[in-house]
């Protein structure tokens, strides 16, 4: 993969996102401000402020992702439709969606297949990601979901939630994007607090990154390529 060649096209790459369970009004004023300032590709928030994160975007360009089944995916499959719908009613452009572990782990496939394209179903013209939470899974469980991903016209795999025990990896990045032969995108986060390390994953091939230090990384960016 290249990489950006000026600020704009990296800011291109980010959702800037804040889902700490404690966020305020205040703090998603400011996260949708620094947004539309940076020209960020969405702000990323939990369902709740879509309403409000709507108002302050109106105009602005900036997509608005919300979060489905966050952060332990465990939630039923009538439950994640209910959540989509309301997102989108809200007035989001983007759903990250938690993939069913404990589902994953018990080789339900069919049951996780159903899923995901009943999650399409709700949201055709939607843009999906779907969140493995990779530190959880072994190499053939990433391919295997990714597999479901692309065969469920989803249009991005999404590495992690931010919330377990460990984030993104230059290895899953790279083992994800061969998974879907690049015919879907690749969300990196977890952990991607710098310049260096953003770049290092649009190298390894996401397509977008995940991170709520956006605005430092270009701020680091700002010394290194034109504006």
């Amino acid at each position: 993969m290249e990489t950006p060649e000026n600020l704009r096209a990296l800011a291109a790459y980010m959702d800037h996102t804040l889902l700490a369970p404690t966020a305020t009004e205040s703090q998603i004023r400011t996260l949708c401000a620094e947004a539309a300032e940076h020209h960020f590709k969405t702000v990323c928030v939990n369902g709740s402020y879509l309403s409000l994160a709507r108002e302050v975007l109106a105009g602005t360009g900036v997509g608005l992702a919300a979060v489905v089944g966050f952060p332990l995916g465990a939630t039923s499959t009538p439950a994640k439709r209910c959540e989509a719908e309301a997102c989108l009613e809200a007035g989001a452009t983007e759903l990250d969606m938690v993939v069913n572990l404990g589902r994953v782990k018990s080789g339900d496939w069919a049951y996780l297949e159903a899923e995901l394209k009943t999650l399409r179903k709700a949201a055709p013209a939607t843009c999906l990601k779907l969140i493995l939470e990779t530190c959880y899974l072994d190499e053939s469980q990433k391919k295997r979901l990714c597999a479901l991903a692309l065969d469920a016209d989803w249009d991005f795999v999404k590495t992690s939630t931010g919330f377990g025990p460990a984030g993104a990896t230059l290895e899953d990045v790279a083992l994800m994007r061969l998974a879907v032969s690049g015919k879907l995108g690749v969300k990196a986060s977890g952990g991607i607090r710098n310049l260096e390390t953003a770049l290092a994953y649009i190298r390894a091939g996401a397509t977008r990154i995940g991170t709520s230090s956006a605005v430092g990384i270009l701020g680091e960016a700002r010394a290194h390529f034109p504006g």
